[in-house]
């Protein structure tokens, strides 16, 4: 958003000290102003800010037609920094180790406490964030993703603006028989944040899960995903102004577009279920 100029420039000199080949950088400034960058990093202006994933679809193309030009892609955060200088390395290695490894969730750690957020785990069991697993979503922030994923099953939601366009992703990437993990020793420093910083995030949160659902799960299973999720959110919820919007957003998910549904199979709600995240929760 152009506004984090220091901590950009902390990403970038991290991603420059990492060892082996040089990583290609490409900064989207997603309706703002760009800072000065390294004279080795693009840099795209884009007039109106098109969302979380808009803006990384921009940059996905900047590779080419689904980032063909290079075999994977890295996404990161721009007030976070890459602590340590084998993690480029580290990623390489497991793309290389395994053909259907199509995404990477990175372990996002505060750089004070170095503690990880329950939700920046992503898996139901998320008591202990430094044992690594196969998953079925990921982080947005610090994530990395083998091209082909892209040129196969599409980039991420555009409409979705913000909240939940990685599930999506992740959805289709499994359907298409892609494998997702998640690695504890590919670390992110990042100040522990609260999501609801965001404006409109409980409305967005609850119209893109009702998109999510839409789009994407087979019809038997919509409302059974729906209505566990609403439940959840009335159980969670203290805020009556937060539990407001969110039942706004609910509603204007059933009323409007979701865009093409691509319900995955049944199948692929198994494989789900057996990595111990069912698609009703």
């Amino acid at each position: 958003m152009g506004d984090r100029p220091k901590e950009l420039r902390a990403l970038l000199d991290s991603v420059a000290g990492q060892d082996g080949d040089p990583v290609e950088v490409v900064v989207v400034g997603n309706g703002a102003a760009l800072p000065d960058l390294p004279e080795a990093v693009r840099g795209i202006e884009l007039p109106e800010n098109l969302g979380i994933p808009g803006g990384r679809n921009v940059g996905i193309e900047a590779f080419g037609p689904g980032g063909h030009e290079v075999d994977v892609l890295l996404f990161l955060d721009d007030d976070g920094h890459l602590p340590h200088h084998d993690t480029a390395e580290r990623v390489r290695a497991a793309f290389g180790a395994d053909p259907r490894l199509g995404i990477v969730s990175f372990r996002i750690a505060d750089p004070v406490t170095g503690t990880t957020q329950r939700r920046h785990v992503p898996r139901l069991r998320a008591s202990d964030p430094h044992r690594s697993s196969r998953v079925t979503t990921f982080l947005g922030g610090a994530n990395a993703v083998r091209t082909r994923v892209f040129q196969e099953v599409g980039g991420l939601p555009e409409d979705f603006f913000y909240a939940h366009e990685e599930t999506d992703l992740a959805w289709r990437a499994l359907d298409a028989g892609w494998r997702i993990e998640y690695r504890a020793d590919l670390v992110l420093h990042h100040p522990a944040t609260a999501p609801s910083r965001h404006p409109g995030f409980h409305r967005m949160v609850a119209r893109n899960r009702v998109w999510l659902a839409r789009r994407n799960l087979p019809l038997p299973l919509v409302p059974v995903y729906l209505l566990v999720w609403l439940l959840l959110t009335v159980a969670r919820t203290r805020s009556r102004a937060a539990l407001g919007a969110w039942f706004r957003g609910f509603v204007e998910g059933w009323r409007t577009p979701c865009g093409r549904r691509r319900p995955i199979r049944w199948r692929t709600v198994w494989r789900l279920t057996r990595l111990g995240r069912p698609p009703v929760i």
